[in-house]
């Protein structure tokens, strides 16, 4: 059973700063909060007692969503579903539609926020890569003033951030890339509900002619300690598009799986993630149909 002794809800960051001084090393802050029973239950027995929830959803600051032709600007109360219902934002982030359609189901999506898949920092969670792609960075802010970090230097580790003692992550800016096709591939132990083993977000950007890559962008989870962003798969990619070239790119990455357990499986995957996230990415983005290899699209489609 998980308990509390109190539950607060500021309304304001100076309300949640104060909050947090007065509960120093007694308090877990939540918004969405539906990872906090999966954590109070994994690696432990018996009861798990918090003194405090701050619930910081209410606050102003991390609600505000702003989508404009470069960047877009994600308060990180964001829910998950937002990625679904607002089309403005589907087209901006072209992977996050197809990320949120996996994550978890329609409850969880509509209450758990885009910030907390990010500071949980899982080795698999499935919103960051999305954002490493889109080449994000995370607004951070305390009762000292705020500061901006990358994402992909955000999280260091499993379960573990650069998050300060009485920082709170406020919002997450990203390029917007209405132009690029976007895919979201996972895989874990069960179709609904799943933890991810592998993820992949790909992004590309095709010319006027569908016949060259002129931009691709792909991060992965789930493969190591944390995920990461292919550089030198993009910078590969980009070129004439070819069957050639997306089967190459797909092999390139297999050997960055450094994970733990079931090493052979999570290769095989890799190779098939990035094959079909290429050719879905590419497909949306109006790749001419004569330059993939039908038999290479209908194997990994």
């Amino acid at each position: 059973m998980l308990t509390c002794d109190e539950y607060m809800s500021p309304a304001s960051l100076a309300e949640a700063f104060a909050a947090m001084k007065a509960n120093r090393g007694r308090y877990r802050i939540v918004a969405g909060a539906t990872d906090t029973l999966p954590w109070a239950r994994e690696g432990r027995a018996g009861d798990v007692h918090i003194p405090v929830l701050v619930d910081v959803a209410r606050i102003p600051e991390l609600c505000e969503i702003s989508v404009g032709d470069k960047r877009v600007r994600l308060g990180a109360a964001t829910p998950i579903q937002r990625f679904l219902d607002d089309p403005a934002l589907g087209r901006a982030l072209p992977a996050m539609p197809r990320c949120a359609v996996w994550f978890a189901d329609d409850q969880i999506r509509a209450q758990a926020t885009v910030g907390g898949n990010i500071v949980n920092a899982s080795p698999a969670a499935d919103a960051t890569p999305c954002l490493i792609a889109h080449d994000a960075i995370v607004e951070l802010a305390s009762a000292r003033g705020k500061r901006s970090i990358p994402l992909q230097e955000f999280v260091t580790g499993p379960n573990k951030t650069a998050l300060a003692d009485g920082e709170l992550l406020i919002a997450i800016e990203c390029d917007a890339l209405p132009a690029h096709g976007g895919s979201f591939e996972k895989v874990g132990h069960r179709r609904s509900l799943v933890i991810s083993l592998v993820c992949l977000a790909a992004l590309i950007r095709l010319d006027r002619d569908g016949r060259k890559i002129e931009d691709a962008r792909l991060a992965i989870a789930g493969i190591g300690p944390k995920p990461l962003r292919l550089t030198e798969v993009e910078n590969f990619l980009r070129g004439p598009l070819s069957a050639d070239r997306l089967d190459a790119a797909a092999d390139m990455p297999v050997s960055l799986v450094a994970s733990r357990t079931r090493q052979e499986y999570r290769r095989d995957v890799v190779r098939g993630f990035m094959l079909r996230g290429l050719i879905n990415a590419a497909r949306r983005a109006g790749a001419d149909s004569g330059v993939l290899a039908p038999e290479l699209e209908a194997a990994y489609a």
